[in-house]
């Protein structure tokens, strides 16, 4: 409780929020900024766990944001995030599909971000445009609030979390979501960068096309078993 109470207390005294980014009855997003350094950063306060931000504090990824503090009391999680800069590939894909070299960069790099959580054990659960940020030519992917620890005791997530037409079919209570699940998160994600559609719709072609197939498989065991598996293959 006191590490949470005190982070709640520097935003308030050491910090100007700048803007609000996103507000729900979960939580709220907001860019702040410290006083004495002029430094902008992201604050979360939101209902859930932080276990994955936690094991993210002592992370240097170039593909995901450096998490400076991360609290838990009573169900909510306060955390204090590297302000990432650039445009979300949501805003990027309003302008139009990527070429595949772009595509496959992208793909890549989230690759990379995801084996960094994969391997503490972690599923990020919400792979999609808006939760990448194009920074120069980097890829970084964000927001954590629905990623969680995969726990070999549970039968399925404790918490039904995604967007729907990213998450796996597992996420909506049929097992437990484990890395996979992010994998066919990726696949759709992959398939949108080339087509501007939902495989479901459009497949993208040629061997790109294969891999999203597979990607997108219903049974978990039928996809890529590890981001390492689909790296070998883009």
């Amino acid at each position: 409780m006191e590490l949470y109470e005190s982070v709640l207390s520097a935003i308030e005294t050491e910090y100007d929020t700048l803007r609000v980014l996103k507000e729900s009855p979960r939580g709220v997003v907001c860019v702040v900024r410290h006083r004495k350094s002029g430094t902008r950063y992201l604050f979360r306060r939101y209902a859930g766990s932080g276990e994955v931000y936690r094991k993210l504090l002592p992370v240097l990824c170039p593909h995901l944001p450096q998490i400076m503090e991360a609290a838990e009391h009573g169900g909510h999680t306060a955390v204090i995030e590297e302000y990432v800069q650039g445009d979300t590939l949501a805003e990027i894909l309003r302008g139009g599909t990527l070429s595949e070299k772009d595509a496959r960069n992208v793909a890549v790099q989230l690759c990379a971000a995801l084996y960094v959580l994969h391997s503490m054990g972690a599923v990020h659960r919400d792979v999609k445009p808006e939760n990448v940020i194009l920074r120069r030519n980097e890829a970084v992917l964000i927001d954590f609030d629905a990623a969680r620890i995969y726990k070999d005791e549970c039968e399925s997530d404790t918490q039904v979390l995604g967007t729907m037409g990213f998450a796996a079919p597992e996420q909506y209570g049929i097992v437990q979501s484990d890395a996979r699940a992010d994998i066919f998160s990726l696949g759709v994600l992959l398939n949108i960068m080339l087509t501007g559609r939902h495989p479901s719709r459009a497949m993208a072609a040629g061997h790109m096309g294969r891999i999203v197939r597979k990607c997108t498989m219903t049974a978990p065991e039928q996809r890529y078993q590890s981001v390492q598996a689909l790296m070998e293959v883009l």
